[in-house]
């Protein structure tokens, strides 16, 4: 949407009277057109009216079951673009299989609008084999380098889920404020977005936590004022355990873990696909994740590593804690 209004502006075509930000961001031209911004993360929301254009933006983060919807009720033309980051619906549901589509490669090279220092920032990267085939030559990547792989995505939260934690990483202007809310569910962790976005103060978090379920939230510790802040607002958090190589034995600890995600998580889903190891010149894998696209992955590091790090109950304790309370009620009989 800040695109559209800056194009706009820069044009001399935006008129405010023609901009409506709720309950649907529209905008209305002279001629009775509309220009509308929806979000669609569930099957129900792709059944609105008709349209003449659609456009869908970074596509492999929506299911083909919505994006399905979306492009049977578009009479015209339909855009899809996406960086080839690995094969998704597109490549199996519909290359290959109609007969009306219209496929192109497109670059950085083809953006004339981009400044010199960001051109100087994307050609930085060529040494990065697997990154430089996807964001500088736009062909298709293969799952090299991913960090994460086997998480499996559910329509929903079981209703068994237990609630567990909330991790939290912070950002502002530059970054997103992430915030990942982690479920147990028959044996694993189920992740489900809570939030993921910029611009957030720390009262803001705190009212965005207030008003979910309650469970103990993980935060940064390199922001101590701001978790100090935020307890204030009555919101049980602590700053996350960290040390010599806590991120490489905090993502190992992952790893290790049966996960699921929320379909709905689409910010979780995007840096899932692009949680990468760096490489080196040689494309040979660093142990160091790339950033970028850290941000939920941070804070599901901060909360499943606070979890493990809690002590399992084992049977003798839970026939201590049984032998305890009889003995208390026996005391208390006796009393």
């Amino acid at each position: 949407m800040l695109d559209f209004e800056t194009i706009m502006k820069d044009r001399g075509y935006w008129d405010d009277a023609r901009w409506i930000k709720t309950p649907k961001p529209t905008y209305t031209f002279e001629g009775g057109s509309k220009v509308e911004f929806i979000s669609v993360d569930t099957f129900g929301k792709a059944h609105g009216p008709r349209r003449d254009v659609l456009f869908i933006n970074e596509c492999n983060n929506l299911p083909y079951v919505i994006a399905d919807q979306l492009i049977t009720r578009t009479r015209k033309i339909v855009w899809l673009d996406w960086n080839p980051i690995s094969e998704f619906w597109f490549y199996t549901e519909m290359k290959g299989q109609r007969d009306d589509i219209d496929f192109i490669t497109l670059t950085y090279r083809d953006n004339e609008a981009l400044d010199e220092s960001t051109v100087r920032e994307i050609e930085m990267h060529r040494e990065k084999k697997a990154w430089w085939k996807v964001y500088g030559e736009g062909q298709l990547g293969e799952a090299e380098g991913r960090i994460y792989t086997g998480w499996q995505i559910i329509d929903e939260l079981p209703h068994e889920a237990r609630l567990e934690r909330y991790g939290l990483d912070f950002g502002y202007s530059n970054d997103p404020t992430a915030i990942v809310a982690i479920y147990y569910y028959n044996g694993g962790y189920i992740l489900d977005e809570v939030t993921f976005l910029k611009g957030l103060s720390n009262k803001q978090i705190a009212d965005v936590l207030l008003n979910q379920p309650q469970a103990l939230v993980v935060a940064d510790s390199a922001e101590p004022k701001s978790i100090d802040e935020i307890k204030s607002y009555n919101v049980n958090i602590i700053g996350a355990e960290k040390g010599k190589d806590s991120i490489n034995s905090g993502i190992q600890l992952v790893q290790d873990q049966r996960i699921s995600v929320t379909k709905r998580s689409l910010n979780i889903l995007k840096e899932y696909r692009n949680f990468l190891w760096t490489t080196d010149k040689n494309a040979a894998v660093v142990n160091t994740p790339e950033s970028g696209f850290d941000h939920a992955m941070d804070a599901i590091r901060y909360a499943i590593i606070s979890l493990k790090k809690e002590p399992e109950e084992t049977e003798a304790d839970r026939r201590r804690i049984m032998e305890n309370r009889v003995i208390r009620q026996q005391n208390d009989h006796a009393l």
